[in-house]
């Protein structure tokens, strides 16, 4: 007799500003919120893949009390609305190990897919085939399972994972590999980024897979930041779970300590989409490489990224600049500080970080 498939839930992290997609980007409107690579949003096109993972009634977002309503506004009536809001903001390993322990007192059995809401994955095909394999491997091999893309380029702006020894994908997977994960290593430098690629390195997608009970263990033994307050959270209260952990990321609580760690090599295209420059991979340039969204007219301009919904923008003779303009803010910067927006961030009054709220 054929054992039924143990249930997948998914786990939609969208939370963050996405602040280097500022001025349109903003703790009221972040990034997820935009359609940065098509018509629709990156979060409506997270949760469309999740669902062909898991009914909606399995499908949660993870977010905070203000942007429930924005992410509302954007999904389709149809799509899954459950919320799972977090009392504070206190990053990846503590809401991941709350949400794990609400879903594993639903589900003793369940396996989590963990996502974020501000991927760009192509095909979606691809997508499904690899997560039910990292589902599969995680439960085969009781590990914590990382999907892993193969890098298209020395990227400075991604993590990366050092393979180690073959694991076994199930049999129905055909071309997909599984293994050990030997290191997660931290963005590197150019230089460094290209020793990566010559080592065989992928990118850390920060797409994980795992049962919820394994995961619970791992943070029990290698995250006390988090793990020691888990008591809280059989009083029901998160509101004291949330106040008492330290603000820590999953890789680094977790990931990086754990001896129980995993991989599969995705089949798919994959873009984290962090900045104004992945508009180049996200959308076509004209015949002199301007990349433009919204009402844009570039005369005699070229290799400029442009983004325009506050109304037209028209350059002049303009070369390798972003230019923003948003119903609170217009912003120009050259191409090649993009990067760097997190320190403009850090010197904006309040009024400036969230020009959109501000207006309103």
């Amino acid at each position: 007799m054929a054992h039924a498939e143990p249930p997948l839930h998914v786990l939609i992290l969208a939370g963050g500003i996405g602040s280097r997609f500022w001025p349109a980007s903003t703790a009221s409107r972040p990034k997820q919120l935009l359609s940065l690579s098509g018509p629709r949003s990156l979060i409506e096109e997270t949760v469309e893949r999740a669902r062909t993972l898991a009914p909606p009634e399995r499908i949660r977002i993870l977010t905070g009390y203000h942007l429930v309503e924005p992410i509302r506004r954007a999904l389709p009536e149809a799509l899954g609305r459950s919320f799972l809001v977090e009392p504070h903001a206190r990053g990846t390993a503590p809401v991941l190990a709350w949400a794990a322990w609400l879903v594993a007192r639903e589900d003793p059995d369940a396996i989590i897919l963990s996502l974020h809401s501000d991927h760009l994955i192509r095909p979606p095909e691809e997508f499904t085939r690899t997560l039910r394999a990292a589902a599969q491997l995680a439960t085969d091999q009781d590990m914590l399972v990382a999907v892993a893309v193969p890098p298209s380029r020395p990227e400075t702006g991604y993590g990366y994972i050092r393979p180690g020894e073959p694991l076994p994908v199930s049999e129905g997977e055909r071309g997909l590999d599984g293994f050990r994960v030997e290191a997660f290593v931290e963005k590197p430098d150019a230089t460094t980024a290209r020793l990566y690629l010559e080592k065989g390195c992928l990118w850390n997608s920060g797409i994980f897979a795992w049962t919820a009970h394994r995961f619970l263990e791992e943070v029990r033994t290698h995250a006390p930041e988090v793990g020691e307050h888990l008591s809280l959270l059989e009083e029901d209260d998160a509101e004291g779970f949330f106040q008492a952990v330290s603000p820590i990321s999953v890789d680094e609580a977790v990931l990086e300590r754990s001896g129980r760690v995993a991989s599969v090599r995705a089949t798919f295209e994959w873009d984290d989409v962090g900045s104004w420059e992945a508009l180049t991979r996200t959308r076509s340039a004209d015949s002199e490489g301007n990349v433009t969204v919204g009402s844009v007219q570039a005369v005699e301009s070229s290799g400029n990224i442009v983004y325009a919904e506050g109304g037209p923008v028209v350059l002049f003779g303009a070369e390798n600049l972003v230019v923003v303009r948003t119903r609170g803010a217009t912003f120009v910067t050259p191409r090649e500080r993009t990067g760097d927006l997190k320190e403009l961030f850090r010197h904006l009054s309040e009024e400036l970080r969230d020009p959109e709220e501000s207006t309103e």
